[in-house]
């Protein structure tokens, strides 16, 4: 009886895993959706207050500066597209790490730049957050 306990907490922590991983999977196709249909609003829900999000050039922006260059049209994402994303839950927390390909244009002209990209999501009530963004250019 012991045993089948076990197994069942197993199997129910193990489909509670599986379904907050897909929850950040979502919460990364629901943050690529917004940023290329320059959705101000519904990025200012899905971001922190505290956001840092630091682009491959160098530069880092906070939530504030982040919208205005996208509303304003000085950061626009003509594709951003996951080819692979892993996922890592740590509590109310989750980090994933993707290759990506990104491309559009910012204060420095056009770019299309193969990164890796670490995003730091936390939970906040029932959502997941966007607090921090990270990324690299690579071959």
């Amino acid at each position: 009886m012991e045993m089948l306990s076990k197994a069942a907490l197993f199997l129910i922590a193990t489909a509670a895993f599986a379904q907050t991983a897909s929850d950040i999977v979502a919460a990364e196709k629901n943050w690529a959706s917004k940023v290329l249909a320059r959705d101000v609003k519904s990025l200012g829900k899905i971001v922190a207050d505290d956001l840092i999000y630091a682009h491959s050039t160098g530069i880092i922006d906070t939530k504030q500066t982040y919208l205005a260059k996208i509303g304003e049209g000085r950061q626009v994402y003509t594709k951003v597209e996951h080819q692979k994303i892993e996922t890592r839950l740590h509590g109310s927390s989750a980090v994933t790490h993707c290759i990506m390909r990104m491309m559009g244009t910012n204060q420095a002209g056009p770019f299309d730049d193969k990164v890796m990209m670490m995003h730091v999501w936390v939970r906040k009530g029932t959502d997941w957050v966007l607090a921090a963004h990270q990324t690299t250019r690579i071959k």
